[in-house]
């Protein structure tokens, strides 16, 4: 969004907050740590990904006073806009589950999570080390960025164990504390298919509270009911949530997400602020994908505040995930609010296919770093409607 608003208002109009150095494209950690791409091909310098005629101030936003339009940093700044688009994402919150950053800390507890680039490479470091034994994998009771990704651990770690002989010494479960597998119900069923067929045992409702290191013993509720399962390797889906400086603000609502109309991303209350992503209260999943079709809405709508005029652009909740099934194969799942089928291609995308897997790993990040992060990436819509016939005839074939 800088990019685009850096182009069309001009150098020094534009400000980013942000106090980290570097940028991290997190789609690809997945593949990191099946040890299909590395860290190092997942970053790039901060400074490097904004654009040159936006003003970067390295701090972090501690408060917001949307009546005042103003932002306060933790160095004590304190920021004046006319518009502002919030974007902070959501945060990994690992000590709502007893012992679980000890363990991560560990470089001996089999304990893992992709979701970090400070733990990423430990995902198959502990996979190398694996004999025998009890693989665990999770996912927490709250919503998360990318949903899809933790069944894309466990099936990689699978195909892993396959290809080195140890898969049928390994028992792979997979608990869940939602009760659903994936939010679309036309791609849970084919998810839960190949679980089922790759062997791994299901377990909905399921969420972790402890790691217990020292017995190598996970701990999980389900309603009222503890039960202790043993792990020799773990991948660990932390809880995550909004940031505390956006959750106390006047912007959330009661979950602490931004609160904005899921088809303008306009927010209810304060016409001159939008949001996008993560942060935002939108009933879609949380993904890059879900982000570059929010783009074009946002950038239309808020250019059409500008210049007072009426908002020309509707989000249909458009999202995707490339489930990577494997080290060659990937299911791209792609829906909107229906949580029904929203395929770019004219092809079944429910089933695994070499193609998919090499759009994931070879295509997306391209598009990430030379187009999305440059302004110029607002999701395959384009090319849907290119192939709409193909489409067309695709649903009629299900049906």
């Amino acid at each position: 969004m800088a990019a685009k608003f850096t182009s069309s208002l001009g150098k020094g109009q534009v400000t980013v907050v942000e106090p980290t150095d570097t940028h991290y494209y997190q789609p690809m950690f997945t593949l990191i740590g099946g040890g299909m791409k590395t860290l190092s091909d997942s970053r790039r310098p901060m400074s490097q990904v904004l654009p040159s005629g936006a003003v970067w101030v390295k701090d972090k936003i501690v408060s917001f006073d949307p009546d005042n339009n103003t932002v306060r940093t933790q160095d004590g700044k304190q920021i004046e806009y006319e518009y502002m688009i919030v974007a902070s994402g959501i945060q990994m919150y690992y000590e709502r589950v007893k012992g679980l950053l000890e363990a991560l800390e560990d470089p001996d507890s089999g304990v893992s999570t992709n979701y970090s680039p400070h733990y990423v490479e430990k995902t198959l470091k502990n996979l190398q080390r694996f004999q025998q034994g009890n693989v665990l994998y999770t996912f927490p009771n709250t919503p998360i960025k990318c949903g899809g990704a933790p069944m894309k651990a466990v099936l990689i770690g699978d195909e892993y164990l396959r290809k080195h002989g140890k898969r049928d010494v390994a028992k792979l479960t997979y608990c869940t504390g939602m009760g659903v597998l994936f939010p679309s119900p036309f791609y849970a069923e084919k998810i839960q298919t190949i679980l089922l067929g790759r062997g791994v045992e299901l377990h909905k409702n399921k969420t972790l509270v402890e790691v217990d290191r020292a017995g190598n013993e996970a701990v999980f509720k389900t309603g009222d009911t503890t039960e202790r399962m043993r792990y020799d390797t773990m991948h660990v889906t932390p809880p995550m949530g909004p940031v505390p400086e956006l959750a106390t603000s006047p912007l959330v609502d009661q979950t602490g997400y931004v609160t904005v109309d899921k088809t303008t991303l306009q927010h209810v209350k304060y016409g001159n602020v939008f949001a996008m992503g993560d942060c935002s209260n939108l009933p879609t999943s949380k993904t890059a994908a879900a982000v570059a079709a929010q783009c074009k809405v946002v950038y239309d709508n808020l250019s059409a505040v500008m210049a007072h005029k009426v908002l020309p652009q509707s989000y249909n909740g458009y999202t995707s995930c490339p489930l990577v099934t494997g080290y060659s194969k990937c299911m791209l799942a792609e829906f909107d609010y229906t949580l029904k089928p929203l395929e770019t291609f004219p092809l079944d995308q429910s089933k695994e296919r070499s193609v998919m897997f090499q759009l994931k790993k070879q295509i997306m990040p391209l598009l990430y770093w030379h187009l999305m992060l440059r302004g110029y990436w607002n999701g395959p819509g384009v090319f849907r409607n290119m192939f709409h016939l193909g489409g067309i005839i695709k649903q009629q074939n299900r049906e």
